[in-house]
């Protein structure tokens, strides 16, 4: 079992910038991939970015390239996921996933994560 605590979430303007923090304890394999997914008001959750935590290989949404930036701490078992140039679409809850499987690709669907944090909310203003 893996357990994920995120933490970070609020309210800014749009332009602005925040930090998604993932805290992650139980059985985290060496294979395992952190993904960050959010969810707005009546849409379907969707992907926003990935690491291979053992590599720190990443890998985004396009909506997200180049303003998102993910990131881990080996040592702290924990995943960030800094938000620049914040837009009001960005408004969702942020969900940090887990998954222990030894991918060959990189899994960008929901039902490819095993473990899943309470989510956090971030709310950006126009």
């Amino acid at each position: 079992q893996v357990q994920l605590v995120e933490s970070g979430g609020g309210l800014v303007q749009a332009g602005g910038s925040l930090r998604l923090s993932c805290a992650a304890s139980g059985r985290i394999f060496s294979t395992a991939i952190m993904g960050w997914f959010r969810q707005a008001p009546e849409k379907d959750r969707e992907f926003v970015a990935g690491i291979k935590f053992s590599s720190g290989s990443t890998y985004y949404a396009d909506s997200v390239k180049g303003r998102f930036d993910v990131s881990r701490d080996n040592a702290k078992n924990t995943v960030y996921l800094q938000m620049n140039s914040l837009k009001p679409d960005d408004t969702a809850v942020y969900y940090c996933a887990a998954s222990n499987r030894d991918w060959r690709v990189q899994p960008a669907r929901a039902d490819d994560y095993d473990y899943w944090g309470q989510g956090t909310q971030v709310t950006v203003s126009s």
